[in-house]
């Protein structure tokens, strides 16, 4: 069993229609309200994404 824990970023579209990425690393219990939070005010095609320790998600544009 490893030791590494697991970060996640987000991936999400604003209500604009603007891509965005996090920019900052959860672990997954606080993945998971951060997209509870964009969902609230109107964000889309929320995905969360494995990253390594130390990278960030890149927007897909």
């Amino acid at each position: 069993m490893s030791n590494e824990t697991k970060r996640y970023g987000l991936l999400w579209t604003d209500p604009d229609g603007t891509p965005q990425a996090s920019a900052a690393g959860y672990d997954k219990r606080a993945a998971k309200f951060r997209r509870a939070e964009l969902e609230a005010v109107g964000c889309t095609s929320i995905e969360i994404v494995q990253v390594r320790y130390g990278e960030l998600p890149e927007p897909v544009v």
